[in-house]
C-alpha cells in the first residue's frame, strides 16, 4: 500500500474534476465535483425511448415527449446491473461526451466516481471497468457500492440528532443500516466504517418497476386495459400509492361487500378511494390525482346521460395494496421474506454487539421510499422483531432518490478516494485483473 502511493506521487497529478454517477435502473443522478464546489446532480431518465409515432428519445430527451401512451422502452440496466453496454454508452454519450452534450464532459482530464448494486457478477464488472477506461477514457476511476457511500453523509443530521453547534463531522459514519429500495429490487446493507459487510448483504426482488408491473395487471383486470401504458401506470403509482400502517383495517374499509351489496365504506370511498384522471395528450400529459367523487366517474356519467370528457380509474385497495409486496412478497407469491424480516437476516449474520449501533442508525434511500408511511411501517415491523431494550430509529434523507449522489460528492473530496481510484496508467500496466482486485479489496486496515 505504500509503495503503491509512492509511484503514484511520481505519476500525473490526479484530475481535479470528478464526475459522479449513480447509474440506477430508472435514472442516472449524474453531476461533478470539484474542490471548491459540487454541483446540484441532474436526474436523467436511463432509457432509450420510442413513442407511438416511432419517435425515438434519448436519455434527458425524454422530457420532450408529450404523448406517453403505448410508449415503450430500451433499458440498458436490468436487476440493478448493466447489461446492455451498447445502449448504456448511446445514452452517456448523449449526456456528457457529444458537442451538445448537457454536461460535457473531458474524460482525458475527468475522475470516475461509479455506484454499482451490491454483489455484482465479475464478468459484469470486469466489462464495465473496461469500458470506462477503454472506451471512454477516464484518467481515473472509482467503482463502488452505491449504499456505502451513503455512510459520507451526516447521518446524524438525518435524525436530527441533538449535538453541539458546529460539530466535526466524522465522514464515513462509525455505522449504518443503509436500505435501499430502487426501480430494480431492495437491499439491506450494514456499513461499518464506510465499508459494507458483505456477508449480511440481502436482497429482495422487489422494486419499482414490479410494483408498477403488479398495478398494471390490477388495473387491466378491473378497469382499463393498461399493458401497454406502464409509463402512465408508473406516475399514477408514485402519485396515488401509499404504505399502510393498518393493512388489514384499510382492506376492510376498501371491501364491496358479498354479491350485490354496496358497504356504505365502499360507497363514500371511507377517505381512501381517489380517482386518478389519466392524461389526454392533448391537454394534459400528466395524469391528476383528485378526491373520491362517485358521480364524476366515467361509468356514472354514461348512467346519468352526461359527456365525460375526462378518463378516471377510481383507485380503491389499489393504492396500499401495490406497496404491501414490499412488506408481504407472498401476497403475489413470491417465497421471499419482507423487508422486515430481510432486516432481521442481516443482523443475525453479525456480530450482537453491532445490533444496537445498526439499529439506531437505519437509513432508507431511492426512489419507494418516498411511499406515505414508509419509514413508520418498516419501524413498527422492527420493533416487534427486536429484543424491548434495542432502540430502533429509520429515518430518510430530504431527498432518497440523491442521497447516494451527494454520499459519492462526499467520498470524491474525501482523502479514501485518493487511494482507492485507479489512474488509466496503472489499468494499462496491470490489467483488467488487478483493478477488479484492488477495487474489491476496497478500504485496507490500515486506512
Amino acid at each position: 500500500m505504500v509503495g503503491g502511493r509512492k509511484s503514484r506521487s511520481a505519476g500525473p497529478v490526479p484530475p481535479s474534476t470528478t464526475l459522479i454517477l449513480d447509474n440506477g435502473a430508472n435514472t442516472i443522478k449524474a453531476g461533478f465535483v470539484t474542490d471548491e464546489k459540487t454541483d446540484e446532480p441532474r436526474v436523467i431518465p436511463n432509457c432509450l425511448a420510442r413513442d407511438r409515432h416511432k419517435k425515438v428519445y434519448i436519455g434527458s430527451d425524454l422530457e420532450k415527449c408529450k404523448d406517453f401512451g403505448e410508449i415503450s422502452f430500451r433499458r440498458p440496466v436490468e436487476k440493478g446491473f448493466v447489461v446492455n453496454w451498447e445502449a448504456q454508452k448511446e445514452i452517456w454519450d448523449h449526456e456528457f461526451f457529444d458537442d451538445k452534450a448537457p454536461q460535457k464532459c473531458d474524460p482525458s482530464e475527468t475522475r470516475l466516481v461509479l455506484a454499482e448494486q451490491p454483489n455484482s457478477l465479475p464478468a459484469l464488472q470486469s466489462h464495465c471497468d473496461q469500458m470506462v477506461f477503454e472506451e471512454f477514457g477516464f484518467a481515473s476511476y472509482y467503482r463502488g457500492i452505491g449504499p456505502a457511500f451513503n455512510a459520507y453523509q451526516d447521518v446524524q443530521d438525518m435524525f436530527r440528532t441533538p449535538r453541539a453547534p458546529d460539530p466535526i463531522v466524522e465522514l464515513p459514519a462509525e455505522v449504518v443500516l443503509l436500505v435501499d429500495s430502487g426501480y430494480s429490487h431492495t437491499t439491506v446493507t450494514p456499513i461499518l466504517q464506510g465499508r459494507p459487510l458483505h456477508p449480511a448483504i440481502r436482497r429482495l426482488d422487489v422494486g419499482g418497476k414490479l410494483m408498477t408491473n403488479y398495478l398494471t395487471r390490477l388495473l387491466s383486470v378491473r378497469h382499463f386495459d393498461m399493458r401497454n401504458d406502464t409509463y402512465i401506470v408508473n406516475e399514477m403509482k408514485e402519485a396515488a400509492c401509499y404504505v399502510s400502517l393498518d393493512f388489514k383495517g384499510d382492506l376492510e374499509k376498501t371491501w364491496k361487500g358479498t354479491r350485490g351489496e354496496r358497504r356504505e365504506s365502499y360507497l363514500t370511498g371511507a377517505g381512501i378511494a381517489k380517482d386518478y384522471v389519466l392524461p389526454d395528450s392533448h391537454t394534459r400529459f400528466h395524469g391528476v390525482v383528485r378526491d373520491y367523487e362517485p358521480a364524476a366517474t366515467s361509468k356514472a356519467r354514461r348512467l346519468a346521460g352526461g359527456v365525460s370528457t375526462e378518463d378516471i380509474i377510481t383507485l380503491r385497495n389499489e393504492r396500499f395494496a401495490v406497496p404491501e409486496v414490499l412488506f408481504h412478497p407472498p401476497d403475489i407469491g413470491m417465497r421471499q421474506p419482507g423487508l422486515a424480516d430481510l432486516v432481521m437476516q442481516s443482523l443475525s449474520v453479525l456480530p450482537v454487539g453491532l445490533w444496537p449501533g445498526l439499529l439506531a442508525n437505519m437509513v432508507v434511500v431511492g426512489g419507494n421510499a418516498l411511499f406515505d408511511n414508509f419509514i413508520q411501517r418498516l419501524q413498527t415491523e422492527i420493533l416487534e422483531r427486536v429484543p424491548d431494550d434495542c432502540i430502533v430509529r429509520v429515518a430518510r434523507p430530504a431527498n432518497p432518490i440523491t442521497s447516494t449522489y451527494y454520499g459519492a460528492a462526499n467520498f470524491a473530496k474525501h482523502e479514501h478516494v485518493e487511494k482507492l481510484a485507479v489512474t488509466k496508467q496503472e489499468y494499462e500496466e496491470h490489467g483488467a485483473g488487478w483493478v477488479a482486485r484492488r477495487f474489491a479489496a476496497g478500504l485496507g486496515v490500515d486506512s
